[in-house]
């Protein structure tokens, strides 16, 4: 029994570090200004991401998950 448990904490602590390890990346300098560049971000022009989610919720209904849902009759 107290080797089992042994065993069990033992795999969860490789898990644990198996994740840990998976998440970490080094940015080398030369990358960085790459990854700074406006395209690289979530929403690269804020206008047409507004302009998008306001289509998506005329006409399905639905928003990127940013604000409330609505109808689909175009009204808003």
């Amino acid at each position: 029994m107290r080797t089992c448990t042994r065993r069990i904490a033992l795999a969860a602590l490789c898990a644990a570090l198996a994740a840990l390890s998976a998440g970490c990346a080094t940015v080398k300098p030369w990358d960085r200004d790459l990854l700074s560049q406006k395209k690289m971000q979530f929403a690269p022009s804020p206008m047409l991401n507004t302009i998008d989610d306001h289509v998506y919720f005329s006409k399905e209904g639905s928003t990127g998950g940013l604000g409330v849902a609505g109808g689909g009759c175009g009204c808003n």
